[in-house]
């Protein structure tokens, strides 16, 4: 009786765990995400580069590039009016976190940052722009 008992406490103690676990993992994502954004419009690409993971460090090579690449393809991420985070979920060893961005012109855009896990914090593996529900291609 008394293992059963420990064996009890102890997933009891797991299922606890997992919440706040995920929290603190969700504060650490969105301090990632938002300290790269505030980078962004500081112009200061050496930042929002170090937070890039090295997979794509590796394929832009410099912070010069990636600062190019943010501003021509995702300029709501460059100089946002607002940033709000949405939901996330882990797939595949990494977590996907939602964030709902207006641009300069008051347009909201969906966005889902790949986060990869790198030691005890996150780094961004990657960001893609989800099209609006219902908009015609």
């Amino acid at each position: 009786m008394p293992r059963t008992v420990s064996v009890l406490l102890l997933s009891g103690l797991l299922l606890l765990a997992a919440p706040v676990s995920q929290a603190q993992d969700g504060a650490l994502i969105e301090g990632v995400i938002s300290e790269q954004i505030t980078a962004f419009q500081a112009d200061d690409m050496e930042a929002a580069f170090a937070l890039a993971s090295p997979a794509l460090r590796r394929l832009f090579r410099t912070s010069e590039r990636f600062g190019q690449m943010v501003q021509q393809g995702y300029p709501m991420v460059h100089r946002p009016q607002s940033l709000r985070f949405l939901g996330r979920r882990e797939v595949g060893g990494f977590v996907l976190q939602r964030v709902m961005v207006s641009d300069a012109e008051g347009r909201l855009h969906l966005l889902e940052y790949q986060m990869l896990q790198s030691g005890p914090g996150f780094v961004i593996n990657g960001v893609r722009l989800i099209p609006a529900a219902g908009a015609g291609v």
